[in-house]
């Protein structure tokens, strides 16, 4: 588990079809084999690092649905190292695993802070909630708006400067995780059209909401 919350920007060293090796420093300071990485949004295991590089390897499911298939040497990457017990829950629960990959379409720089807007594919824009949490390449994004299968964020100039958007252009590609708060409501529904006795109702008697 991660929070969305980008401790170190990474630069790409090298990819090819099944590795991916990442220059840093920060996320290498406790760093196991084994250890869980968020690169971009996407949970990766590290297998091997040195003084100022970690190396995973990436499965084909992974250049399907994400951005990595895009990556070139020298691209800059987000990186957050996972949740521990004793970390503080800056952003919101992301597992590191995408649904989708959505399209920059608008960069609108305003006095104080940026709005940018995505589009999505429509199977996944029933996720989206105005005021809801998402994760853009590995950041914990709040939704200010929403249009049919586009929404915005807005972005302080403190998250655009530090993060991977401050390459962002129009036109690019980043890697989409919804709020996993709504797929878990989407699959309680769908139980109780199956005629389960779990329903709203038995939820809320119990707590549950």
């Amino acid at each position: 588990m991660f929070t969305g919350i980008v401790e170190e920007v990474g630069v790409v060293k090298s990819l090819d079809k099944s590795t991916l090796i990442v220059e840093c420093s920060k996320v290498l300071e406790d760093v196991k084999i084994g250890d869980s990485i968020m690169v971009n949004g996407v949970c990766q295991t590290v297998v091997q690092f040195g003084q100022n590089y970690f190396t995973v390897n990436v499965s084909p499911e992974t250049f399907r649905v994400t951005t990595f298939s895009d990556f070139k040497k020298g691209d800059n990457v987000n990186l957050e190292r996972a949740l521990t017990l004793s970390s503080r829950l800056g952003g919101h629960i992301v597992s590191g695993h995408v649904d989708c990959k959505g399209k920059c379409i608008h960069i609108e720089k305003l006095s104080d802070f940026y709005n940018i807007t995505f589009e999505i594919p429509e199977d996944f824009s029933k996720y989206v909630v105005q005021k809801g949490s998402i994760t853009i390449d590995g950041i914990s994004l709040t939704v200010a708006g929403i249009s049919g299968n586009t929404f915005f964020v807005a972005l302080i100039p403190h998250t655009f400067e530090n993060t991977s958007f401050r390459k962002l252009e129009a036109g690019c590609f980043v890697n989409i995780e919804t709020d996993i708060l709504a797929r878990y409501v989407e699959k309680m529904i769908s139980v109780n059209d199956n005629k389960s006795k779990i329903s709203m109702s038995f939820l809320a008697e119990n707590g549950f909401v």
